[in-house]
């Protein structure tokens, strides 16, 4: 069973593990599987190699992200600089629709928006903005439209989850209606939940996910 302050101290040990975040001065507390992030960091994958450092940590159930992005003075990009670079990098990676993906920049703050086929395509155009200077947080609003229009297959989602050692001994359930995938069940952290949707998303023909898989974990609270 782990208690609030051995849950803190296991996030802490993570983000500390990973080598861009050592000299990090970032700010842990934990109550009852719900970590908070504080602090400042002077790039977006600093901030974002927190979030996923504490999501990987058995036990945590939800993250609040309140990481501020901080550039050192002699580093300032316009807005507009910032669009260029990141079109430019979706130009340069093959994963990426670039002409289907509309970039919008407000204070260092990139939205994507647009209709693309495969979640893949998604998340690496979240990944392609993750190390670029100026930018100081995503939101990746791209939705997905499969150009296949197969029937899903439900025994191919589980096997492809049966596969992956990070969740074949979770119990998670699946279920197929039309393009729509929905997952049940329960698992220990938040990055075994976040590895079944991604599963899912891999199966051709997928438009919709629905991941109400629930992270399970016993505690001792304490004050």
């Amino acid at each position: 069973m782990k208690n609030n302050e051995t849950l803190q101290k296991n996030v802490q040990d993570a983000i500390k593990w990973e080598p861009l975040l050592h000299a990090a001065e970032i700010g842990v507390t934990a109550n009852d599987g719900v970590v908070t992030l504080t602090g400042i960091v002077d790039s977006y994958a600093k901030k974002s190699e927190a979030e996923d450092a504490a999501k990987k940590v058995a036990g945590v159930k939800a993250v609040v992200e309140r990481i501020e992005v901080k550039y050192l003075g002699s580093i300032h990009k316009e807005d507009e600089e910032i669009a260029k670079e990141v079109l430019n990098a979706f130009k340069w990676n093959w994963k990426i629709p670039g002409e289907k993906i509309t970039v919008k920049v407000e204070d260092g703050w990139v939205t994507l928006t647009g209709t693309i086929n495969w979640n893949y395509q998604k998340d690496a155009a979240k990944n392609a903005i993750k190390n670029l200077l100026g930018v100081k947080g995503v939101t990746n609003s791209i939705t997905i439209e499969s150009d296949i229009h197969d029937a899903v297959e439900k025994k191919e989602i589980e096997d492809a989850i049966d596969r992956n050692w990070s969740v074949n001994n979770q119990d998670i359930q699946v279920k197929v209606s039309g393009s729509r995938v929905t997952l049940t069940g329960t698992v220990n952290s938040i990055y075994q939940k976040d590895e079944a949707q991604r599963m899912a998303w891999n199966a051709p023909g997928v438009w919709y996910v629905d991941n109400e898989i629930e992270i399970e974990y016993d505690y001792l609270l304490v004050d």
